[in-house]
């Protein structure tokens, strides 16, 4: 059969390539599109029964119908979060959903410390100057991250891998999270309630996962509490973050620097060339013109070793679709009642 995906990547192309070949040996085909699938782009997965779908996909109630119209009985999503899919309607129509529950967390969390220290040592703007010879070093002081501490929000492996660069650093670790990990107690981080972890930490780190319950977890009241100088870094989801919060934070002059590799509404914005058009995304726009603010385009996950493992799990999900078994990352379908 011919297998259709979505969104797909320049670079991640040859690895998706390579992971299919290697296990379907031309048994199935596959078909990779750029374009993201969404309701107008919907109709055109017709005759396919399994799409490979990503993050910035839409497969809302009314793509999830367009698509089981059409013929499509399997979604596989090439990541980890999956809170663009209704989950709800993809059951109602008796489809089956499965994720990559797992890759490495080392991509994210180095990518969440890269963020941190661009931010903290002004990174951005020192290059910027440099390029033009200007080689003065006012505005660019720093500060030692040893004997301060970091907040580690969510310390699953992703959180857990931080919290590790953080203790090399020689930090104090505190964490918040619904169950205590272990391999962050050896590292001997404290867990704190969440008010206690904003208002004392140097560094706050975002590492959970997007649900009705962590949406704008970061909101006016959890900013009040930061200290002026602390440094606030989300790779994980955009929405635990209150943007318009943010920006009145931001505004009063609160904050050493922020680090988003995510944006709450970077749907139809985030993996595409907007260089040539206006940007309609006020907020967006806005955080573009604080200096101690560093965004990039959710690519925290983006190495080679994490694309490849992530590639390879959704072929596994494949031939576990195939088989007529269900895998340990299927959300909804057999076994999952």
């Amino acid at each position: 059969m011919e297998i259709v995906a979505y969104g797909v990547l320049a670079d991640e192309e040859p690895l998706l390539r390579e992971a299919f070949d290697s296990a379907f040996a031309g048994r199935h085909e596959l078909r990779c599109l750029r374009l993201f699938l969404d309701g107008d782009t919907a109709p055109t997965a017709a005759g396919h029964e399994i799409v490979l779908s990503g993050v910035n996909d839409t497969l809302d109630a009314g793509v999830l119908r367009t698509l089981a119209e059409g013929g499509t009985r399997v979604i596989a999503q090439r990541s980890t979060g999956y809170n663009n899919i209704d989950l709800a309607t993809a059951r109602d129509l008796g489809m089956t959903v499965a994720r990559v529950s797992y890759y490495s967390p080392y991509a994210v969390a180095e990518f969440a410390w890269t963020l941190a220290l661009a931010v903290d040592r002004r990174i951005v703007r020192a290059a910027q100057r440099t390029r033009d010879f200007d080689f003065r070093l006012d505005g660019l002081m720093g500060r030692d991250l040893r004997g301060r501490t970091a907040g580690v929000v969510g310390t699953g492996k992703i959180g857990a891998a931080f919290a590790r660069i953080a203790h090399g650093f020689g930090m104090r670790l505190l964490g918040w999270d619904v169950a205590e990990n272990p391999d962050c107690l050896a590292l001997g981080m404290n867990y704190v309630p969440r008010e206690e972890l904003f208002a004392e930490a140097d560094l706050v780190s975002l590492h959970v996962p997007l649900l009705p319950d962590t949406h704008h977890l970061v909101d006016a009241e959890s900013l009040a509490l930061m200290k002026d100088d602390a440094i606030l870094v989300n790779s994980s989801r955009g929405g635990l973050v209150d943007t318009g919060a943010l920006l009145e934070t931001l505004r009063s002059g609160r904050l050493r620097g922020v680090g988003l590799d995510v944006y709450e509404e970077e749907a139809g914005v985030f993996f595409l060339d907007k260089s040539l058009e206006v940007m309609t995304d006020e907020r967006l726009a806005r955080l573009m013109t604080f200096g101690n603010v560093l965004v990039t385009s959710h690519q925290a996950y983006f190495t080679r070793d994490a694309v490849g493992q992530i590639a390879r799990t959704t072929v596994t999900n494949i031939e576990d679709y195939v088989a007529g078994r269900s895998g340990e990352n299927v959300l909804v379908g057999p076994g999952t009642d």
